[in-house]
């Protein structure tokens, strides 16, 4: 069952009182602005606009909710580290990323964009340090990989596998290209079972399974 494809527009939120309270279980998409986060979405949804694709990086200043049905969402949290953003603007997003991200009960992991060519910024492995105490799973897709030869492409992979391994068990990666629609069934399989297929039934899955914090 593709779940992105059920994806319709829900409501868009710039405030934590507005966060939708019947969500049963939501996976957020993340990255750094321009990496290809918005394209990344539109491919797995197989649209053209279903996510704002703009040639000005920091362009969604939002949380968007795109639902898919039985209370699942998909959400769309704002590019960051997009230095040409005004300082209040960039403030309000960190705050309200940093309180979804680490109060959010209903928010089952985090799918991670990083470019291919430039993996692993400073910026993105303070999201992932950051993120590491929630004990909540972290998928990164790899955009922009038709851009990179085979085994520079190979290279980027295994040089994130080996930083995620080093950081926590529960953070996988892989190759993806909305172009190419390359690494669609991968990330796919990640988003399904994350979602949990019983969970609008009150079934027990792995979704609502909260994954041991490194440490304990």
């Amino acid at each position: 069952m593709n779940l992105f494809q059920q994806a319709v527009f829900y409501t868009t939120v710039n405030h934590l009182r507005d966060l939708p309270p019947e969500s049963a279980v939501e996976v957020a998409f993340a990255g750094r602005s321009n990496a290809g986060k918005s394209s990344a979405i539109n491919t797995l949804a197989n649209r053209t606009r279903l996510a704002f694709v703009s040639k000005t990086p920091g362009r969604t200043q939002h949380i968007n909710y795109f639902g898919l049905g039985q209370n699942r969402f998909l959400v769309d949290l704002p590019g960051y580290g997009y230095a040409k953003v005004p300082g209040a603007i960039k403030d309000h997003w960190r705050e309200l990323l940093a309180q979804y991200l680490t109060q959010r009960p209903q928010l089952a992991g985090l799918i991670l964009i990083m470019d291919s060519r430039h993996p692993m910024t400073d910026l993105d492995r303070q999201m992932l340090e950051w993120f590491l105490p929630t004990g909540k799973p972290v998928h990164c897709l790899l955009t922009k990989s038709d851009k990179l030869n085979r085994s520079d492409s190979v290279a980027a992979l295994r040089f994130v596998q080996k930083e995620l391994a080093a950081l926590s068990p529960l953070y996988t990666v892989q190759l993806f290209s909305s172009p190419k629609r390359l690494g669609m069934d991968e990330v796919g399989e990640v988003f399904t079972r994350w979602l949990g297929i019983g969970v609008a039934d009150g079934h027990k899955d792995d979704a609502h399974k909260k994954a041991p914090v490194k440490g304990e």
